[in-house]
Parts: structure tokens; sequence; C-alpha cells
């Protein structure tokens, strides 16, 4: 059953190197863009997050539901973030909030990545609850692609928060926001 197990640690690593790709991405076109995520956009990222803290829980201390419970709930939450924000620009003639990727909005491609992960994370239960495991809650050594996935999660995550900080303040954040308000316009 061991065998099992490698295969759901580099699946789970594979899963929060996907999420960091999908804040990095979003982080890099709020920067070079200057396209501010606006608040359900925030949100949605938060649900992101989420899902990465239950992965990275599990390359840290192995796979656990509590762990698959996080991140499935997350992805969840983000579905009805982005559902909402669909719906909030689906009528004709209404250009949507932000431009374009490849003919979706981000929270169009939000919805969809959201779905894929709660189908993605359901396998990876249906994988773990296939094995025994170990039951110990203590730190292990997570593989050279475990260690890559969780450094580059948390980096985009301090960044995230940073950013949002500059752009909100301690306050709410604008509907629409044109420019960061913690940094000269």
């Amino acid at each position: 059953m061991r065998g099992l197990g490698r295969w759901s640690d580099c699946l789970n690593a594979l899963g929060l190197l996907g999420i960091s790709g999908i804040l990095w991405f979003a982080f890099v076109w709020q920067i070079f863009l200057h396209e501010l995520p606006c608040p359900l956009c925030l949100l949605q990222r938060v649900a992101f997050v989420m899902v990465g803290l239950g992965l990275l829980l599990n390359v840290c201390f192995g796979s656990r539901p509590a762990h698959y419970g996080i991140a499935v709930v997350s992805a969840l939450a983000g579905m009805v973030s982005s559902a909402r924000q669909v719906l909030l620009h689906i009528a004709p003639g209404d250009p949507g909030y932000g431009s374009p990727f490849l003919g979706m909005h981000f929270y169009t491609w939000a919805l969809v990545a959201f779905f894929a992960l709660a189908v993605y994370l359901g396998g990876l239960l249906m994988i773990d609850g296939m094995k025994l495991r170990e039951a110990a809650d203590t730190p292990r050594k997570a593989g050279w692609l475990g260690r890559l996935a969780g450094i580059s999660f948390l980096l985009v995550l301090v960044l995230n928060v940073l950013s949002t900080l500059v752009e909100c303040g301690f306050g709410a954040c604008p509907d629409n926001p044109t420019d960061y308000l913690w940094l000269p316009g």
C-alpha cells in the first residue's frame, strides 16, 4: 500500500503547485496589467488559498480526511463566489469585470477551476481511503516537490496579502477598484 501513499503525496504536491500557479498568474496579471481584483475576486483568491492550505497540510503532515474537508469545503465556497460573479455579468452586452483570458473572464475560469478541484480532491480522498496511513500528527519530511509547492504557495500567499492591504487598506475594498489606496496615484 506504500505505492498508493507515494502517488497520493505526489498528487497533493502537484495540486498545491496548481493552486500556486493560479494565484501566481492572477497576481502577475494584477501587477503588470494594473487590473485590481474586486471584492468577489479577492474572495475567490481566499478560497484558492484555503484549498491550498488543505493540500499543504497533507504535504506537511500526511493525508487526513480533515485536511481534505478544508479543501473541499473551500472549493465549494469558491464555486459559490465565482458563480455569483458570473451571474452578475451574464446579461447580454455586459462587458464583465476585467480583461478576458482566452475568451473567458477570471471569475469564469475560477468557477471551472473550483469544480475541477472538487473532483480532483474527491479522487484524492478516494485514493487515500484505500490505504492505511500512519496516524501521527507530527511533521514529516516532504520531498522536493512538496517543498517546492509549499514554498511557492506560501510566497504567493504573502504577496497576495500585502497587495490586498495596499489596495484596500484596513477597510472595505471598493467595488470597482482603479488604484491602490496606499500608493500615490
